[in-house]
């Protein structure tokens, strides 16, 4: 028989295998999970996206009981467009660097290796005897502000008893994360006037209008970072802001008539993030789009979101890190800047935590990769999750 090791490999290769990255249907890689699941006798259920290109899977393991664990994953990965691979993003490859096994391909580490490592003490948990219930929540569209799972948290406490704890299983190295910020993204669209670039009164320059637009968001963003508290817990300890793409313009010897700015912020717990995008929303209304009206009726200015996912804020010594400390053995906690969707099962009720296998450093990278040694804390992590869930003991 396999051992967890070898059956996490074998797994893992069949992920990252789907191309999965989140603008593409991850519906193939949701049937093999869907079927690995069935052949060992776990009931599991879809929970589809509203074009149905889509889907989440929610299964449960041992009595059909409230008070479970949610173990949380997201299936879709970031793009590779761009980035220069020395081998096959979509195919597993295995090679000795230091004196360590890694592991390389599009997910390994953002979160498949977490999931891989999941499914592969099916199994065991199968076998083991639960008097606490384990739920295997896997969802869509994290990537792209977190869209899918909220769809399959509404379902908790219906679908399944209501469980008592999730563990989110993002790249933390194994450690244990008790909050993460927020975000809010939005596209913001100027439309302004087309003229030839030597006649620049005769058009409204919508590049020029969005370059007044982004020095409006640097100067937020300077605010935010002047008021840090220095003894914040997030690095860095501030709500920071961002421009990540600039589409504008049509040739150098015209006046530009569109340019979009694509852009987000990212409260901290304690900022009052729809403070925030009223101020934005305000100098849009009052300040931008009079001075573009007052240049021609035609020119415009329009936002729109993007992402919109609340900030994890740290409950000590919640249930869901008491559990985390007995499995992990860990005595400290920690805080990331990043995004997940540990927020949204808090939301709802659940305590939750951040606790996975790999790096976050390797996340979103080329030549993705994580440690042998980091999926082999993960089964440790697992082995003890499954002793504990056989117990019937209280959350420690």
């Amino acid at each position: 028989m396999a051992t967890h090791a070898e059956r996490t490999l074998e797994i893992l290769a069949q992920l990252i295998g789907f191309d999965t990255t989140s603008h593409l249907s991850n519906l193939n890689l949701i049937s093999f999970i869907e079927d690995y699941l069935a052949r060992h006798g776990v009931r599991s259920q879809r929970i589809k996206s509203d074009d149905r290109q889509k889907s989440n899977l929610l299964a449960s393991i041992g009595p059909d009981i409230p008070g479970g664990v949610v173990l949380s994953g997201h299936t879709d990965v970031v793009p590779v467009t761009g980035q220069d691979w020395s081998s096959d993003p979509f195919l597993l490859d295995t090679r000795t660097v230091d004196g360590a096994e890694r592991h390389f391909g599009r997910g390994t580490a953002d979160m498949k290796g977490f999931i891989a490592a999941v499914l592969a003490k099916v199994p065991d948990l199968m076998a083991a005897k639960l008097k606490t219930p384990i739920h295997i929540a896997l969802s869509y569209d994290e990537e792209v502000g977190c869209r899918g799972v909220g769809r399959m948290i509404a379902k908790l406490g219906d679908a399944v008893p209501m469980p008592a704890i999730a563990i989110v299983g993002e790249p933390t190295s194994m450690q244990i994360v008790t909050g993460h910020k927020g975000i809010r993204g939005f596209e913001t669209v100027f439309t302004g006037v087309a003229a030839h670039s030597s006649a620049p009164h005769q058009g409204v320059n919508a590049i020029g209008h969005a370059a007044t637009f982004i020095a409006f968001l640097k100067e937020l963003a300077a605010e935010h970072e002047q008021s840090a508290d220095p003894d914040s817990a997030f690095v860095p300890p501030w709500t920071t802001f961002n421009v990540g793409l600039i589409q504008g313009g049509e040739a150098l010897n015209i006046i530009a008539e569109r340019c979009s700015v694509s852009w987000e912020f990212r409260p901290l717990p304690e900022t009052d993030a729809d403070a925030i995008e009223a101020r934005v929303r305000a100098y849009i209304d009052q300040d931008m789009r009079p001075a573009l009206k007052a240049i021609d009726s035609a020119a415009d200015v329009s936002i729109r979101p993007l992402a919109a996912v609340p900030p994890m804020r740290p409950d000590p010594d919640s249930p869901a890190e008491r559990l985390a400390r007995y499995l992990t053995g860990a005595n400290t906690t920690q805080t990331v800047a990043y995004v997940a969707e540990a927020s949204q099962f808090q939301e709802h009720g659940i305590p939750t935590v951040l606790c996975g296998p790999g790096d976050i450093a390797q996340a979103h990278q080329p030549d993705e990769w994580i440690a042998q040694g980091e999926l082999d804390a993960c089964a440790d992590f697992l082995n003890r999750l499954e002793a504990w869930a056989a117990s019937g003991n209280a959350i420690p």
